[in-house]
């Protein structure tokens, strides 16, 4: 019976999978697969508070707005900063996801960081439940990455997964459909951002924006010497003329950027490691540690990880970046066989039905 209400459900409304990330929010729809991929940016009007851009048009205008227009993340470091402006971007995506109208609002599964509080979790849902969703369903990133990579999550086996995004690092052990060790570090790509940022100015004495870095960092990033040779022209401000400047930057130049972050990162892995029971710890030597995530990308990671973690094989997954969307996605399929892998299990009527 309650199948079949489900069903009757599912059509009059879509179910909707999102990996609510710092940096790119990801949107599944079920049947249609991965409908949107947009920076999770916001532009406001300072003066009327009205929401001028979302998305990709509002990246556009980041470091370029009048006065009176301010683009915003509205998540910081995988939490919510700004739950109005968080309302209004899912809004944006939950309706532009929606394949015409529907009478019920859509079933949401939304991946967050591990190791955030109730709080934190509950600003999330509330957002969701604000935003038209019917219910709303909860699951940490790693546990959502290890599903979308195919892991067996559900089998008394152990799997470890290392999800780099935009404001943090989910590193996950997981077994028996849980996370048995997890820890959530605030060292991802926008860190990796911050330090080109820093270096290039102390170096070169030249400011440049975060979408310079990011770009740079995409072009040359590489934490492992290469016979490659990449180099990538950046443009800023000359601090001391106070003219426009550009200057050609190696792969040299971003390894020693970023070499302190990711030496963090190494270290965070190796701690969560040794503070996992053994027999897990057996079963990740046997199947790996596997990488999701933007992060997954840079240059030589993999190889430099199983260098320093003793020889442990490092699998970067399939298309790291839709790793847990389409983990939401999955899951979205079957929900009840994954009850037990949600951070809280519970169906809310939306604020406008109560």
């Amino acid at each position: 019976m309650k199948n079949l209400i489900n069903k009757i459900k599912n059509l009059f409304s879509d179910d909707i999978g999102i990996d609510l990330g710092t940096t790119n929010t990801l949107v599944y729809v079920k049947g249609r697969g991965i409908v949107i991929n947009e920076p999770s940016m916001v532009a406001v009007n300072n003066k009327t508070g009205q929401v001028v851009a979302v998305g990709k048009d509002a990246k556009e205008m980041l470091g370029r707005t009048p006065g009176h227009v301010r683009a915003v993340q509205p998540l910081i470091d995988g939490v919510i900063s700004d739950f109005e402006v968080t309302e209004e971007m899912l809004s944006y995506l939950i309706n532009k996801a929606q394949n015409g109208f529907k009478l019920l609002g859509p079933r949401v599964v939304v991946g967050i960081p591990s190791g955030i509080t109730g709080v934190q979790t509950r600003a999330v849902r509330d957002a969701a439940m604000n935003a038209g969703a019917r219910t709303v369903h909860i699951v940490e990133e790693p546990m959502a990455a290890a599903i979308g990579i195919g892991l067996p999550v559900h089998e008394p086996t152990g799997s470890m997964v290392i999800d780099i995004g935009g404001g943090t690092t989910d590193i996950g052990v997981i077994s028996l459909s849980g996370i048995v060790n997890s820890r959530n570090i605030k060292i991802a790509g926008d860190r990796l951002n911050s330090d080109i940022i820093t270096y290039i100015r102390n170096e070169f004495k030249i400011l440049i924006g975060e979408k310079s870095a990011e770009d740079a960092k995409i072009a040359t990033g590489s934490v492992l010497e290469s016979d490659e040779g990449l180099e990538s022209v950046v443009r800023g401000r000359d601090l001391i003329t106070g003219l426009p400047r550009e200057i050609l930057v190696t792969d040299k130049d971003i390894r020693e950027a970023i070499h302190h972050s990711i030496t963090q990162l190494v270290d965070m892995t190796k701690e969560v490691l040794e503070t996992t029971p053994p027999e897990i710890v057996s079963d990740v030597l046997q199947s790996g540690i596997y990488l999701a995530g933007g992060g997954a990308l840079i240059r030589g990671l993999s190889v430099m990880l199983s260098d320093m973690l003793g020889g442990i094989k490092i699998v970067v997954a399939e298309d790291p970046l839709t790793a847990v969307v389409r983990g939401t996605g999955i899951m979205l399929d079957d929900i009840e066989s994954y009850k037990e892998s949600l951070k809280e299990h519970e169906n809310q009527l939306s604020p406008t039905t109560k």
